[in-house]
């Protein structure tokens, strides 16, 4: 995230310190007692921020930078913009530094966006977290607007391209409480000692990997002592993602159908669909069949491609094994047009015909379950409704649940193993 020289004299005038050649060994000494205390603070109110802050190695950057920055391991600093600073601000300014370094902000930037909007638009997110989360005071100017909660740095970043005639970016640049580092600098930042500035950072992309690395594990290490419910939504959405796995749902649906069959094999009984291979194959145990339900979603956005690409993988599924029923149906606040399917009948699932259109109530399918006395050992419900208003103590016991959902990547079901359909298509490069 780069700023030219002309620019970055110009960043918060009223309160960046002045470049020098030489450090106020006394000036330093109180400046860092000032970073300390602040650091201890935000341990005692704020534990997450906190922790991601003492994470930091206090630098002294007086000969090339004039506010405050980071590169994910260091914490650089001018010691008169510090020492301008009330002890809540400076908490602020940390606050502020390690957000920039778990929402990895600089990577982000991408090669289309102007990097100085950019960085405009990341400071109006991070400054809106540290106000809900009142993290110390606010550092005054700064770039802060209470529509952007909640939003993005590409969201911002969006909107405020949309308005450039009606921007000044020299004034937003003005407002900014610290320079974004571009990784382009004139020294190697890891190398500096304590009090001693010696030029801009400069990392190679191996060691912007490795920090990326660290600050996730900090990250996390950071939310699991402090409980994720006391965090910033963006930071909650952001852990999510990075502990959530990632599945494809054509790889969940064949081993959720895999796992209902994993110790019915056997080599007295080979399987038929390997006599034309060199090598044998076992086959089921007498008796045993894998007995699966489908339940289609007919009250929302599936298509009729998403149908077909959707029956087609089943049936791909299914065909692997040698005995096997499914029923399929599809629901919307009833259950219609059920049909079994078994080897016998499996090539016409593909012509299957939806019906309903209404509401959407998905207990309709365990009501029709319980109703006609199937329990399968795999219900698969393919849908792009999630809310739930759901009363999963009455069904989630039923049977095991596999849902395949189109739409949301953020919704998640209350019970049972889910993947996301447009996720997996993203994947497989579709």
């Amino acid at each position: 995230m780069a700023t030219t020289s002309s620019e970055k004299s110009k960043i918060n005038p009223k309160l960046g310190g002045r470049l020098s050649d030489t450090v106020d060994a006394r000036l330093d000494l109180t400046v860092r007692e000032k970073l300390v205390t602040a650091r201890i603070g935000l341990l005692l109110r704020a534990p997450f921020f906190g922790n991601l802050a003492t994470r930091l190695k206090l630098v002294n950057a007086d000969s090339w930078l004039t506010t405050a920055a980071t590169d994910g391991r260091n914490f650089y600093y001018n010691t008169e913009f510090v020492n301008k600073l009330k002890p809540k601000e400076v908490e602020f300014l940390f606050g502020h530094e390690v957000l920039h370094n778990v929402y990895d902000h600089l990577a982000r930037v991408g090669l289309d966006r102007d990097p100085r909007l950019f960085n405009c638009a990341a400071d109006f997110c991070v400054n809106a977290d540290l106000i809900e989360q009142r993290i110390g005071d606010k550092i005054t100017p700064c770039l802060y607007d209470v529509k952007y909660k909640g939003w993005s740095a590409e969201e911002v970043y969006d909107d405020l391209y949309e308005n450039a005639e009606k921007i000044d970016i020299g004034q937003l640049l003005e407002q900014m409480i610290d320079e974004h580092l571009d990784g382009e600098g004139d020294g190697d930042g890891g190398d500096e000692k304590e009090g001693e500035g010696k030029g801009r950072p400069r990392l190679s992309d191996e060691e912007r990997r490795q920090i990326k690395d660290e600050i996730r594990e900090a990250l996390l290490q950071a939310a699991q002592a402090v409980g994720v419910g006391n965090v910033p939504a963006g930071v909650k959405r952001l852990i999510k993602d990075l502990t959530k796995p990632v599945v494809n749902w054509q790889e969940l649906l064949e081993q959720q159908i895999q796992s209902t069959v994993k110790d019915d094999f056997t080599w007295m009984r080979p399987n038929r669909r390997s006599w034309h291979l060199d090598a044998v194959m076992p086959g089921m145990n007498p008796g045993t069949q894998i007995d699966v339900c489908v339940g289609i979603d007919a009250s929302g956005s599936i298509s009729e491609q998403d149908l077909k690409d959707f029956l087609s993988e089943v049936k791909g599924i299914m065909e692997a094994y040698d005995e096997y029923k499914v029923r399929i149906l599809t629901w919307d606040t009833e259950v219609y047009n059920p049909v079994l399917y078994t080897s016998e009948n499996m090539e016409d699932i593909t012509s299957y015909e939806p019906g309903g259109g209404g509401g959407t109530d998905p207990h309709c399918v365990w009501e029709w379950l319980k109703e006609n006395d199937i329990e399968p050992k795999k219900l698969i419900m393919f849908t792009d409704y999630c809310f739930f208003g759901f009363r999963p103590n009455e069904i989630k016991d039923y049977c095991d649940t596999v849902w395949v959902i189109k739409g949301n990547p953020d919704v998640e079901p209350e019970f049972g193993v889910w993947a996301h359909y447009e996720e997996a298509k993203r994947l497989a490069g579709v």
